[in-house]
């Protein structure tokens, strides 16, 4: 990995959705709240509140892949940034969130 920890973080959601489609193996992860979660989510997505992302370092860890993503793209830029810092090298952050995912891939996910 190169020493700029920020480097190639982020991921948009059609290289998500390309990702899928060639059936590749990644941690899907939805780091919004509880209610957000129930409110609109993308399936196969796992909740993980930003807040339990710490105590859950383990299953990142674990994950030869990691995509995370929130609502517009800062909380998960957050979680992504702070689980490299940790040694999980792979962790990236979904640029613009469900909200573009909505916009761009899914529009049967509801906006809010």
């Amino acid at each position: 990995m190169t020493d700029d920890i920020l480097a190639n973080i982020e991921i948009t959601p059609r290289e998500v959705k390309e990702l899928m489609n060639r059936g590749e193996k990644f941690f899907f992860v939805d780091v919004r709240e509880k209610w957000e979660f129930e409110t609109s989510h993308i399936e196969g997505s796992q909740l993980i509140p930003l807040r339990e992302v710490p105590g859950n370092l383990t299953k990142f860890e674990n994950a030869d892949q990691v995509v995370i993503f929130c609502h517009h793209g800062m909380r998960s830029l957050d979680a992504a940034a702070w689980l490299r810092s940790q040694g999980v090298e792979s962790a990236r952050s979904m640029v613009g969130g469900i909200d573009r995912w909505a916009a761009e891939i899914d529009p049967s996910v509801p906006r809010y």
